[in-house]
């Protein structure tokens, strides 16, 4: 299934968020900052990743819903990306 960009461009605005945050975290260890901080970051982009993942499936669901109907809805198929996230 293909996904619409205008559909996901809030995903999209998050992973470059989370993008800029990772490099923030890599500065951080690169030049020896607090642990806690280090650590606090690096939980606010696996938060991000994950709301983006969780946002993306959650489109891609909608869109085979209006496309397609419930019978062009395979929920196996959801049912395994919403898993290959967790």
């Amino acid at each position: 299934m293909q996904l619409n960009p205008t559909e996901v461009k809030p995903s999209i605005t998050r992973l470059k968020r989370a993008q800029g945050q990772l490099a923030a975290v890599i500065r951080m260890l690169e030049e020896g900052e607090d642990c806690e901080a280090i650590v606090t970051q690096l939980a606010a982009v696996s938060k991000a990743i994950d709301r983006a993942g969780y946002t993306i499936i959650a489109t891609g669901m909608r869109q085979c819903f209006t496309e397609g109907g419930a019978e062009g809805f395979d929920a196996a198929k959801m049912e395994k990306l919403f898993l290959s996230l967790s």
